[in-house]
């Protein structure tokens, strides 16, 4: 049974998802501002995070930037429709993925579970190759960390894939458009910008100077490569 957190300070709208879930044999918690939804977050283990941005107390942006802290878990940000600088400062604080409000309940359920998938998917695969270690960069694919020189890189769910899939391919230039539809699926929503975001938060976490990488390289015109 998967075990996702609800955060919102709209009862009716936590009690809508929270019923919808459980119809699909998913166990929520619920919590109503930014203080308690860190305090569940860090005492429990989830398998995805539901959080709208407008919270009493902290921001969902800065629920968000404090989850990331200690975990990984994948973060579906519910934001006011059409606002994109909600968008990009969800993904730049370490979202996973967003949701415009209002939303059909369909689409948050399909969302969430593309995202589940994609995730069980991706730690089943990578149980056949137990490390990757290249140029001083590991991955553990059974615990999904990364370690730069033997210190431990703290990324998002996205930012793991991303490292992932390109360090797996080495020298294999992937446009925008490619990584979106492999890491985020066909049906996502968003644009390139969403790939430019991660590559730059990447960037910052895993190189020494991100404005002169020695990992993860740009091709001009065409995407991003691991350069080996």
């Amino acid at each position: 049974m998967k075990k996702v957190l609800v955060v919102d300070d709209e009862k009716s709208i936590v009690k809508g998802i929270k019923f919808s879930l459980e119809q699909d044999d998913m166990q929520v918690d619920v919590a109503y501002d930014g203080e308690e939804a860190i305090a569940m977050a860090r005492d429990n283990q989830y398998d995805i995070i539901l959080l709208d941005i407008m919270l009493p107390g902290f921001t969902g942006l800065e629920v968000c930037q404090m989850v990331r802290e200690f975990s990984d878990v994948p973060i579906i940000m519910l934001t006011a429709k059409g606002d994109d600088m909600d968008k990009i400062l969800g993904l730049e604080y370490g979202a996973d993925d967003y949701i415009t409000k209002p939303f059909n309940i369909l689409e948050v359920k399909a969302r969430i579970k593309a995202i589940l998938r994609r995730n069980t998917k991706g730690m089943a695969e990578k149980k056949d190759t137990k490390s990757i270690e290249k140029k001083g960069l590991r991955i553990d694919c059974d615990s999904r960390r990364v370690y730069i020189e033997g210190k431990e890189v703290n990324l998002t769910a996205k930012e793991f894939d991303l490292v992932y899939l390109l360090v797996s391919n080495p020298n294999k230039v992937y446009s925008r458009e490619q990584l979106l539809q492999t890491i985020w699926g066909p049906s996502y929503p968003g644009d390139a910008r969403t790939v430019d975001v991660h590559v730059r938060r990447l960037r910052e976490k895993v190189e020494a100077t991100p404005a002169t990488p020695q990992y993860i390289h740009t091709k001009w015109g065409v995407g991003y490569y691991f350069h080996e």
